[in-house]
């Protein structure tokens, strides 16, 4: 995983409703997109700055193709957050 691919998927709105949109579950890109006013083609953009970030996975099933949040790297940029956040006794203050 890259954080500069994580954080640059994060930055944008529409890709941060998507993830809260896959929490509840999987879905297909015709029901991410039902919940977006804009093209087929912006929501698959989006979509694969998400795939290209590691932060969601792509299942195909018949003629659909499906996405379900990847929960493993959502942990890891969580735990690194919270490392981040955590105390400065090993930091030497200059």
């Amino acid at each position: 995983m890259s954080f500069a691919h994580t954080f640059k998927a994060l930055s944008d709105p529409v890709r941060r409703e998507i993830l809260v949109l896959l929490k509840r579950g999987r879905l297909s890109a015709g029901e991410i997109g039902s919940h977006f006013d804009m093209t087929g083609a912006t929501i698959s953009y989006h979509l694969n700055v998400l795939k290209k970030a590691d932060l969601v996975f792509e299942t195909k099933y018949k003629n659909y193709v499906y996405y379900e949040l990847n929960v493993s790297v959502v942990e890891e940029i969580m735990m690194w957050l919270s490392e981040l956040k955590g105390g400065t006794e090993n930091v030497e203050r200059k």
